[in-house]
C-alpha cells in the first residue's frame, strides 16, 4: 500500500538530485571553520535574511536554544506565544539550558498582538526585584499550533518596536519562515528586519534531511559558536548536509506555494464532513488542523488502516501537513478516506 504521510513536513526524503549534490559537496572540519560548503550556506542564508552572519546547527530546536542563551542571563524571562514551539515542543530548554522563566502571551490563531506582548514584559526594577527581567520576545512564523498561520508584517514591526522600547531583544523562530515568505509575498530580509536573531530550519518544507541556521550580528554569532560547542552541536564534515540546504534554497522555496494550495484543497474537501471542524482562516500555508467530536487517536488509527498517516495533537485535535512528497492524487485519496470513515467521526 502506498501510504500518504501527512504527519509533518519533516518526513521528506532527499530527492535524487539533492542526494547527488550532497555526495559531491566539498567538505572540511566545520568546528575549525574549514568546511567551505557550510560557510557558503551560512553566508547565503545571512544575505537572504539581511543579517551579518549565520551559524549552521543540527536542528531548529538547538538554534532556538542557542539564541535564547545568547540573549539572556539565568533568572531572566522570555516572552512568547502560549502555544509556541519554544514553550510546548522544546523540552523546557529555555529553563534547563538558559535558566529562564517564561511569560505566555495569548493569541488569535497563533498570532500575537503588540498590546498583549507589552503587558507580559516585566522588569526587575519595576517590581522591587520581585519580578524577573523580561529580556527577550520570541515570535514564531509560521505559527505551528496556530494552524500554519503567518504574521502580518505590521504585527512583527509593532512588536519589535515595543520590545526595543522595553529593552528586549527579538528572536524569530522561523522554522517555516519561507512558508510565511511565499504566502505573504514579503521579502525575507524585510520580514525579519527588526529581529535580532532568526532561526531557519532546512529540514521541514525546504526538504533537506537535517539542520538549521541561526542568523544575527557578527558579534552574536561569535557568541553563538561557543554555545553551539557547549550544547554539543559542533559538527565536523557537515558540508554533506549543508549542501542539501543550498540545493533547497535554489529549488524548493518557490514550490512551497504548491504545498499551500494543496493544504487549502484538502481543507475545502474535508470541511463539510460531519464530525470534524476546520477553521479555514487558519489554513494559510501548509497545515490543516481538524477539531474532532470523537477521539483523535481513534480517528488516526482508522486513517492509518487505510494508508493515511496523520498526527493527533490533542485528544480532539488532528494535524495534517502537506509537503513536497504530497501530490494532487494524495489529497484526493485523503478526502476519499475521510468520507469513507465519516460514519465513525460524529
Amino acid at each position: 500500500m502506498n501510504r500518504v504521510d501527512l504527519r509533518s513536513d519533516t518526513v521528506t526524503q532527499p530527492t535524487d538530485e539533492m542526494r547527488a549534490v550532497m555526495s559531491t559537496a566539498p567538505v572540511g572540519d566545520d568546528v575549525f571553520g574549514e568546511d567551505s560548503t557550510v560557510i557558503e550556506l551560512q553566508n547565503r542564508m545571512a544575505s537572504l535574511l539581511g543579517k551579518e552572519a549565520g551559524l549552521f546547527v543540527p536542528s531548529g530546536t538547538m538554534s532556538n536554544a542557542i539564541a535564547i542563551r545568547c540573549h539572556t542571563q539565568p533568572g531572566d524571562e522570555i516572552i512568547t506565544e502560549e502555544n509556541s514551539h519554544i514553550y510546548v515542543y522544546e523540552g523546557g530548554g529555555y529553563a534547563a539550558l538558559s535558566g529562564c522563566s517564561v511569560a505566555l502571551v495569548p493569541s488569535e490563531v497563533g498570532i500575537m498582538e503588540v498590546t498583549n506582548v507589552e503587558s507580559k514584559i516585566r522588569k526587575s526594577v519595576d517590581g522591587k526585584s520581585h519580578y524577573p527581567n523580561g529580556t527577550l520576545v520570541c515570535l514564531e512564523n509560521t505559527s505551528n499550533r496556530g494552524g500554519g498561520t503567518f504574521y502580518p508584517q505590521g504585527n512583527i514591526d509593532d512588536i519589535a518596536k515595543k520590545a526595543r522600547a522595553q529593552n528586549c531583544a527579538v528572536h524569530m523562530d522561523g522554522a517555516r519562515l519561507f512558508n510565511a515568505v511565499i504566502a505573504s509575498g514579503v521579502e525575507p530580509s524585510r520580514m525579519v528586519r527588526d529581529c535580532d536573531t532568526v532561526s531557519i530550519c532546512i529540514s521541514k518544507g525546504l526538504g533537506a534531511p537535517v539542520g538549521g541556521v541561526l542568523l544575527g550580528s557578527n558579534e552574536l554569532i561569535q557568541q553563538a559558536h561557543r554555545w553551539r560547542k557547549m550544547f554539543g552541536g559542533g559538527m565536523r564534515q557537515a558540508g554533506v548536509i549543508a549542501a542539501a540546504g543550498l540545493y533547497a534554497l535554489d529549488h524548493n522555496r518557490e514550490r512551497l506555494a504548491e504545498d499551500h494550495h494543496r493544504a487549502y484543497q484538502l481543507a475545502n474537501g474535508l470541511i463539510d464532513i460531519d464530525g470534524i471542524e476546520i477553521d479555514l482562516k487558519s489554513v494559510q500555508t501548509n497545515m490543516v488542523y481538524l477539531r474532532t467530536k470523537t477521539s483523535a487517536v481513534e480517528i488516526v488509527k482508522k486513517l492509518a488502516d487505510h494508508g493515511i498517516d496523520v498526527l493527533a495533537i490533542e485528544s480532539n485535535l488532528i494535524r495534517l501537513v502537506t509537503h513536497l512528497h504530497i501530490g494532487d492524487e494524495d489529497i484526493e485519496k485523503t478526502i476519499h478516506v475521510f468520507q469513507k470513515i465519516s460514519n465513525s467521526l460524529g
